[in-house]
């Protein structure tokens, strides 16, 4: 390998050391410090302390009494939501910084980074304002003696556990809504990828966030996650990660019975017919696959096309993905960056080896790229894709498109479904019945028709099966976090008692 070349816009930079959040306290912690490698660049480039089970518990303990003691839960929905938006704009105003971290400590370009920051402060700003729709239900049709409501009243102390490939706005896709409801948290960014969600709690307590309401705890699962999941004083758990963590953090939170919370991994398809508009297919399938290379439970990563149309598809995609450019991720040119460990590039690597010997063939790419800087990954495309081959129905995380072909409206709905996977899917062509049938069919959290991977503050997010547990975003979003109960009020002499009297 050619020896890393450290780009100029890092020749000022220093590894910047930062320190957890824990009741309102900057803190070194108990553990020692964790350093992390830009996976595009090959040098230091944070470290955090590596927390330890003492940290997490010393967090829990400052949320659980923020929440039983504290202001933030007993505020009006507008002063919580005033806050929110306090928020929202020093997202907005640090938003170079913030996408510098992401784009350094995970390896994204630059510029996808900077436009995650725009979605995230939407993000903070929808959710404030659903701080003040929060609301519960009132019956009077009981009779003229009774009067039913019912409160939704905040959970209590949330652990909120983000994965490394969005650093900044999948935390920002469960925080600002279980403040908004009035809970108190605990947050274990990744490990990789903790500098931007230690900003984040800077920029809260400059918003007016009172001390315990968000603690951010670094370190690894085994050390700072799992005591999040099974400590009894922790109401609910929010995980977003791999669909293998995402069982076991469920399995910990049944040993107290919390609440679960769980986006987990995809196997996405794009379904296409051969009435599409073909050239807005392709640059769709192009972003779908490759989109922060692959490492997105949402990817598109496999295409279902029409036997008629299959050849031609491919070559076309293929065509079009030559054109991505792969390099560095501070560039602001760059499509495609690095890939988040040296590791996981190898684990990739397999997956394309092991389609490659079951039958499958390298239309595109296949291999690692050496580019001087960190880990990079050529943009992969295998046609002859059966659906029992393991990269047909297993999340291989990188920028490899797997092409599998159908005859049949029937047969594209019978693949699509045969995973264990059902986060999202897209379907193409011109004729909306056939977009609604396999809108109606494919078992899948969102299904985008004539187009992919869009997305609003206001539309839910989630998965079925072993994709998931519950929604993200939406109006609803706020109610995820809290708990309902029913206030029954007689009114005047009570009659009809069964009691002698």
């Amino acid at each position: 390998m050619t020896a890393h070349v450290k780009p100029k816009a890092l020749d000022d930079f220093k590894a910047r050391d930062f320190r957890m959040l824990i009741d309102g306290m900057w803190t070194d912690g108990a553990g020692n410090a964790l350093e992390r490698v830009a996976p595009g660049h090959g040098v230091v480039v944070s470290r955090y302390p590596a927390g330890t089970k003492a940290d997490a518990e010393r967090a829990i303990a400052a949320a659980r009494k923020a929440f039983d003691d504290g202001p933030w839960p007993r505020m009006t929905g507008a002063e919580r939501s005033n806050i929110l938006l306090k928020a929202a704009d020093l997202i907005a105003a640090k938003a170079d910084e913030l996408a510098f971290l992401d784009c350094i400590e995970s390896g994204k370009p630059i510029s996808q980074a900077k436009g995650e920051l725009g979605g995230a402060a939407d993000i903070w700003r929808y959710a404030a304002a659903l701080a003040r729709d929060l609301h519960g239900e009132s019956y009077n049709t009981l009779g003229e003696g009774t009067l039913g409501v019912v409160l939704r009243e905040a959970i209590g102390v949330v652990s909120i556990i983000t994965p490394w490939n969005f650093p900044f706005l999948i935390v920002s896709q469960k925080l600002p809504f279980a403040l908004a409801a009035g809970c108190t948290t605990v947050v274990k960014p990744s490990e990789l990828t903790s500098g931007s969600t230690l900003l984040l709690g800077e920029i809260l307590i400059e918003a007016g966030v009172p001390a315990g309401v968000v603690n951010i705890v670094t370190g690894t699962g085994p050390e700072v996650g799992a005591p999040m999941t099974t400590h009894p004083d922790v109401d609910m758990v929010s995980f977003t990660g791999s669909t293998g963590v995402g069982r076991l953090t469920m399995a910990n939170a049944a040993q107290t019975l919390k609440k679960v919370s769980l986006e987990l991994g995809g196997k996405n398809p794009q379904i296409v017919f051969p009435d599409a508009n073909l050239d807005e297919f392709i640059d769709a399938a192009v972003f779908g696959a490759y989109f922060n290379a692959g490492e997105c439970c949402n990817a598109g990563s496999r295409l279902i096309l029409h036997k008629s149309i299959a050849a031609d598809v491919t070559a076309r995609v293929a065509e079009l993905a030559k054109k991505v450019k792969v390099g560095d991720p501070l560039d602001p040119t760059t499509q495609v960056g690095a890939i988040i460990t040296p590791q996981h590039l190898a684990k990739i690597g397999t997956y394309v080896e092991g389609a490659a010997k079951a039958g499958a063939s390298v239309a595109l790419g296949g291999t690692a790229l050496d580019l001087g800087l960190g880990q990079f990954m050529a943009p992969t495309i295998l046609s002859g894709v059966k659906p029992d081959m393991a990269v047909a129905r297993e999340e291989v995380f990188g920028p490899v498109l797997s092409v599998l072909t159908f005859e049949t409206t029937d047969e594209a709905i019978r693949i699509a479904n045969a995973i264990d996977y059902g986060l999202s899917a897209g379907v193409w062509s011109r004729d909306f019945d056939t977009c609604l049938t396999i809108g109606r069919k494919v078992r899948a959290g969102t299904v985008w028709m004539n187009t992919f991977m869009d997305g609003a503050s206001e539309l839910p997010f989630g998965g079925y099966r072993q994709s998931g547990l519950g929604r993200e975003l939406g109006r609803h979003a706020v109610e995820d976090y809290t708990e309902t109960k029913t206030l029954n009020m007689h009114m005047g002499a009570r009659t009809g008692w069964w009691m002698p009297r």
